[in-house]
């Protein structure tokens, strides 16, 4: 049969042990589980990979534990015991292998210990979530080619129990094991009953010849200034046969250029004997490359990737293994920064200030699909982050989650299973010396090196969270993942350069040698770098505090985070209509508001938008919310203007104050209401585009302290030619504020003082007000950072912006839609019609592509002709009020308005059908993802910007694309 790998992913079924009277090699022999199982049956579908909730949802079994209090109605396995989570898992495949070929079963992850049996064979698979087990099961497949296989899972040996009060880590017995710590709950998430026991990861099976390929370690390393670089490889050969294996090991190494074409830039043949039954350790030696495409972190360049093919024929036989990754040519460097004392990272040479998130893992029950990962890691570009750190109370992150932040430019800092709260530091103090498995702790380290370690993304090794590892692990992880000379700093002292020169093992020998290892992430140019509690705050804060030099001290946050309310949609989606009702506004004696939250919202772990005693409430900054809708909406306000602060607050301080900071965290593994730009449903939150709009590699931005212009460059290279234009209309759609600076030159990775916004200096100015900044080239008025405030003056606040909902602003809505499949990409190209006031701009830097301006992957603009194949798309074009009228490939829809003035916080959705919103029973019809090129945008008069949109429908739904706004509330919508 045809070699190479093959995944075993359906067809699973799953049954509690307790349950199940047959033994294992009964299962595999004799008496297998119906294909289709009774209902009444022990036995049902399984969530493979998954874990053993995964399973009873599907099953519904169980209700859906992030939904309400759904949870509290699951049994824990405390309560339970371990052997109500241990179970069953059956499949059946086809292998029969021909002459001289062999199988392996694969496991890339099982959670926690397991019993294997194939065909009445029995394989004990040992404890360890983070390890992979192969078995050669060539002789114990069957002859006929019908394989029956059960898998025995058993849950984490200490899977503990969870206090009344909760606490981060429950009681901290998880700690013990080698597995995830968050599934005992923290103050982020709800407890995990089953401890995520299951077979979580990828199960295959993989058929070779005589001769297989284990764990190539690809490492490219550079000369004369990137000019030469070379391609190393080291990998594992093994000899299953009982005669000498003469081989031919081929590479080819290909890139992709335009149009889909392949360039082929190396392909190499080397002969190779190997003795029967032996393992052999294999160089190739290096490939040399003149000046290839570097990969580089989102923002900085392209993630460019080539394709490295390795195979391995066998005299006699034929091709006998082949294995493929794809690889980018890049040098991380890690060092810590003498004039701030945080740590910095450079790529490829250049430094790169750190702006990105704390990532814990993408679903709570593990249900980790390339789908979900690729969109997760897209929104992370999109908000134009350039870093993930891999939190150590989670996973080590899977091949795939590594294959897009590849992809999309994302650099990965990975720790290891280590937490402050659970290992040593807690209340009470618990696990002083970590894991009680030290050797099993460190063989899994060492697996999952091995496994991730070719992603060019991976930039980084931490040994825990606010935690070291224990003395001995510590060392060992120290001594394992050593740097190898090439790659020690450049910064390195003459010495060490002629060391590095007679350096003689190729550095693809090294377990991996070409990143630095830190042994937790409060130290070592990390926090204070001494490990003291010295990351967060965690809380809202006024967003001209982040603008301060009091705010933090230190060079790299690895933690600060703040609010992350949803949109009221997803609140209805994910909660009961008892959890519809928005927090108690209680207004103690000196004047602070503490919101008090429905209990549903506090078992979700709701952060408030106040901080009594420290922070006003900045919900109420807006006027007291309604109900829920308004609760979420200005709540979507409070989220941008927070988290826009928060980035642009340390962007200001780049390389003088910060090298970096890592926002706490940027999305929840359920239904959380904390911490979050997008949803476990995966809508943004308005926070998303606050973020996208700091982090813009180049930006023209407000100093909240100061009230001074800036202009940041994060780039490589001089800014040159270019002005601001500063613009404030009030809310009376008058401009009474406009100003041109004159030509501006920002040095590369600089941030410069531009001049002082001095509108809320004079005479008339208005209490609340906004802003328009403007980056622009004098070369062609080409926009370079679009920047759009809400203002009020000292001592004021935003409840004039009650009334402005009132004003009807007249829009033109132009849209172009392309539909292929079930793929559908949408450009919104939305312009305010108000007459602008005598203030005029003296340039057309009125109109503006938003999303073209922070650099992010759009959609691309592709219009469609109402004649193609796909028929007419636009069924309709709904309105409350308006005109729509149409051309060959653009349709129009003018909304009538008889104001003027900004059209307000316009924001974007995707719908199946007409929403429902009745308490007796709610219906979310939104389609999700959908990618949007901005969002939570405002228009000031004349001026127009397109939104690229993209998106997979549910096949035979008739999406429509709505908006709605602060001042806009007549939901217009295209209907495809």
């Amino acid at each position: 049969m045809a070699a190479g790998k093959r995944v075993l992913d359906t067809g699973w079924l799953a049954a509690r042990s307790t349950e199940v009277a047959l033994t294992g090699v009964q299962l595999t022999t004799t008496q297998p589980p119906a294909a289709d199982p009774d209902p009444a049956a022990p036995w049902m579908s399984a969530a493979v990979p998954g874990t053993v909730l995964g399973t009873l949802l599907k099953n519904k079994l169980i209700p859906d534990p992030f939904y309400g209090l759904n949870n509290q109605a699951i049994v824990d396995i405390a309560d339970a015991g371990r052997e109500y989570y241990t179970f069953w898992f059956f499949t059946t495949f086809q292998c029969a292998p021909s002459g001289n070929q062999h199988v392996t079963l694969n496991f890339r992850g099982i959670n926690y210990s397991a019993e294997m049996y194939l065909n009445g064979h029995k394989e004990v698979l040992p404890k360890g979530m983070f390890r992979r087990h192969t078995i050669d099961i060539t002789d114990i497949l069957h002859p006929d080619g019908n394989n029956l296989l059960a898998v025995l899972v058993h849950p984490p040996d200490h899977p503990g129990r969870i206090p009344p009060q909760g606490g981060q880590g429950g009681d901290h017995e998880i700690g013990k094991d080698v597995a995830t710590q968050y599934v005992e709950g923290w103050d982020w998430v709800c407890p995990i009953r089953d401890r995520n026991t299951g077979i979580w990861d990828e199960v295959s099976i993989s058929i070779t010849g005589p001769v297989n390929m284990m764990d190539p370690h690809l490492v490219s390393t550079f000369h004369d200034d990137f000019k030469r670089s070379y391609l190393h490889c080291t990998l594992q050969l093994e000899n299953k046969s009982s005669w000498v294996a003469d081989c031919t090991l081929k590479i080819q190494v290909s890139t992709e250029l335009e149009g889909n074409i392949c360039l082929v830039e190396h392909l190499q043949s080397y002969a190779i004997t190997i003795p029967p039954h032996s393992d052999v350790e294999y160089t190739i030696p290096p490939l040399f490359f003149y000046k290839p495409n570097l990969w580089w972190p989102n923002g900085m360049g392209k993630q460019s990737l080539y394709n490295v093919e390795i195979s391995m024929d066998v005299k006699g036989f034929g091709e006998s293994d082949s294995w493929s990754h794809y690889f980018g040519f890049r040098k991380i460097e890690s060092t810590i920064d003498d004039s701030t004392g945080g740590r910095i990272f450079k790529v490829n040479g250049e430094p790169i200030f750190i702006r990105g998130g704390n990532w814990i893992l993408s679903d709570g029950l593990l249900r980790l699909t390339k789908k979900r990962y690729m969109t997760d890691i897209k929104f992370h570009a999109d908000m134009n982050f350039n870093m993930l750190r891999c939190w150590g109370g989670g996973l080590a992150e899977r091949p795939d989650f590594y294959h897009f932040c590849d992809v999309y430019g994302l650099m990965v800092w990975q720790e290891f299973w280590i937490t402050g709260d659970v290992d040593g530091r807690g209340i009470p103090v618990s696990n002083p010396n970590g894991p009680l498995d030290h050797d099993l702790f460190l063989l899994c380290a060492r697996d999952t090196v091995k496994l991730l370690r070719n992603h060019a993304s991976l930039a980084l090794w931490v040994g825990g969270n606010e935690q070291v590892p224990p003395v001995d692990i510590n060392k060992a992880l120290k001594s394992d993942l050593k740097l190898h000379p090439m790659f020690v700093s450049s910064q390195a002292t003459d010495s060490q350069q002629k060391h590095l020169s007679e350096e003689s093992t190729d550095p693809s020998k090294y377990l991996d040698g070409t990143r630095v290892y830190v042994q937790g992430s409060m130290w070592d140019g990390f926090a204070n770098g001494k490990g003291d509690f010295t990351d967060g705050p965690y809380e809202i804060q006024y967003p001209e505090s982040f603008f301060k030099d009091s705010f933090y001290k230190y060079g790299f946050n690895p933690e600060v985070g703040s609010v992350g309310v949803p949109v009221a949609a997803t609140i209805r989606a994910t909660m009961p209509p008892e959890g519809w009702s928005i927090p108690i506004f209680k207004k103690r004696i000196d004047g602070y508001i503490e919101e008090v939250p429905n209990p549903i919202w506090d078992y979700h772990k709701f952060i408030p938008y106040s901080k009594p005693g420290k922070v006003h409430d900045q919900i109420e900054l807006y006027g007291h919310p309604k109900d829920l809708d308004d609760f979420c909406e200005k709540a979507q306000l409070v989220n941008y203007a927070q988290y826009r602060a928060l980035l642009e607050g340390w962007t200001s301080f780049m390389w003088t104050k910060f090298t970096g900071v890592l926002i706490w965290k940027t999305q929840n593994p359920w239904t959380g209401l904390r911490g979050q730009f997008y949803d476990h449903l995966q809508d943004q939150t308005a926070g998303f585009y606050g973020c996208r709009c700091a982090a813009e590699p180049i930006h023209v931005q407000l100093n909240l302290a100061s009230y001074f212009i800036e202009v940041v460059n994060t780039t490589a290279d001089e800014l040159a030619d270019v002005a601001v234009e500063i613009s404030v209309w009030d809310l009376d759609g008058a401009s009474p504020y406009y100003e041109v600076t004159e030509k501006i030159v920002v040095p590369p990775k600089k941030v410069k003082q531009i001049m002082e916004m001095k509108y809320p200096k004079t005479k008339d100015a208005k209490p609340v007000y906004f802003l328009l900044l403007k980056l622009f080239r004098l070369s062609d008025n080409g926009i370079l950072s679009r920047n759009f405030y809400w203002l009020h003056l000292p001592g004021k606040d935003y409840k004039l912006l009650e009334q402005y909902q009132q004003r009807n602003i007249p829009l033109k809505i132009d849209s172009e839609i392309s539909v292929s499949g079930t793929r559908h990409k949408v450009r919104m190209i939305v312009e305010n019609k108000s007459k602008k006031s005598v203030t005029q701009s003296i340039r057309p830097a009125s109109t503006v592509d938003l999303g073209d301006v922070s650099g992010s992957h759009n959609a691309g603009k592709e219009t469609t002709h109402e004649g193609n194949e796909s028929g007419s798309l636009w069924r309709e074009i709904r309105s409350g009020l308006g005109i729509a009228r149409s051309s060959d490939n653009l349709r129009t829809l003018e909304v009538n308005g008889t104001d003027s003035g900004v059209a307000f916080f316009l924001h974007l959705s995707v719908h199946t059908s007409g929403s429902s919103t009745a308490r007796e029973k709610y219906t979310d019809t939104r389609i999700l993802p959908v990618h949007y090129s901005d969002n939570y945008f405002s228009l000031t008069p004349g001026e127009k910007t397109s939104i690229d949109i993209s998106f997979e429908a549910p096949p035979g739904s008739s999406p429509r694309v709505v908006l709605r706004g602060w001042n806009h509330h007549l939901d217009h919508a295209v209907m495809i």
